[in-house]
């Protein structure tokens, strides 16, 4: 997997970003809200725990490291719920342009350069065009859109440190936080999305939205998340936008308008323009293999010094050798 680009793992995670909507516009109509949102969740979790058995791994761990997972599982299930809550209310243009906010901070930081400065600039313009927001609507769905994109930049934050975990890989670790998550929004959830388990296709349909929205595109996550500094990652958020154009062109024929293109044009632009530093090669840190050791790792076995025992013996020899 380490031949595939990072950048070309987050592209297939923006592009299923747009697919899951189009799975729960079918459920929408028959499902509550939220009840859409577990569906997700539980059945990304599913496909998790068939694919990766990660019930294997909770002994193992230390207590940092469940802390850490319980944490991502938690942010998880609020994050989906709250999307879906303001998606419900809002358009899903300008929820995509709140969601970018917060993540352009993180961005920001991590900024060191004039010309990482630039491709900020360029990234946060076209993004702009882009999303064409206008504050108005419902003040509750500008609530659900704010508390989405701060889990938002939090997801970020705490899937970039499992991904960098050396006891877990960072796919079993998304495995166990998402059975986490599934747990933790049972309570609002579950019982909304009853209706679908009556539906064959309602069913199907939710399973379609857990998959491309959750599995695909956070496994991607992962991989690009454990070669690529946070800062970049959070640049290339900035590409979300124009996945959203390119999805519209080629499943619903929309062609974009010149103001669009433009904007396409500026993000594009701004993500080639970036450069990690020095620095962010070294702090990458490959994910576990089993039995604790990482992919990829040159480092040589450790000698002991010789024993007391051995360096009297050379004396002595040396001794021996010696002219009186």
């Amino acid at each position: 997997m380490n031949r595939v680009p990072p950048h070309l793992y987050f592209v297939v995670s923006a592009i299923f970003h747009y697919l899951g909507p189009a799975f729960a516009v079918l459920l929408f109509t028959r499902v509550d809200v939220l009840g859409v949102a577990w569906l997700r969740i539980a059945s990304a979790a599913l496909v998790f725990a068939l694919w990766r058995r990660p019930w294997r791994l909770v002994a193992r761990l230390d207590r940092r490291t469940r802390t850490l997972l319980v944490a991502w599982g938690a942010v998880l299930a609020l994050m989906n719920s709250a999307f879906y809550l303001a998606i419900d209310r809002l358009p899903l243009g300008t929820v995509a342009a709140v969601e970018f906010l917060p993540v352009v901070a993180l961005a920001a930081v991590a900024t060191r350069s004039w010309r990482n400065g630039l491709a900020l600039g360029l990234a946060v313009t076209g993004v702009y065009l882009l999303s064409d927001v206008r504050l108005v609507g419902e003040p509750l769905g500008f609530a659900f859109a704010a508390a989405n994109a701060a889990l938002f930049a939090l997801y970020i934050v705490l899937g970039h440190r499992v991904s960098r975990l050396g006891d877990v890989s960072g796919i079993d670790g998304l495995a166990l936080a998402m059975a986490v998550a599934a747990v933790l929004a049972a309570p609002v959830g579950l019982a909304d999305a009853l209706p679908a388990f009556g539906s064959p296709a309602l069913l199907a349909a939710g399973i379609g939205v857990g998959v491309s929205s959750s599995v695909v595109p956070y496994v991607c996550d992962q991989l690009a998340m454990a070669r690529l500094a946070r800062g970049t990652y959070a640049l290339l958020v900035s590409l979300l936008p124009v996945t959203a154009v390119v999805v519209g062109v080629v499943v619903l024929v929309q062609v974009p308008t010149a103001v669009e293109v433009v904007a396409v044009a500026l993000v594009v632009v701004g993500v080639a323009v970036h450069r990690e530093s020095d620095t962010a090669g070294e702090e990458v840190r490959r994910p576990a293999e089993p039995g604790g050791s990482r992919a990829g790792s040159a480092t040589p076995p450790a000698t002991s010094p010789p024993s007391a025992s051995r360096r009297a013996r050379r004396w002595a020899s040396a001794r021996r050798g010696r002219p009186d």
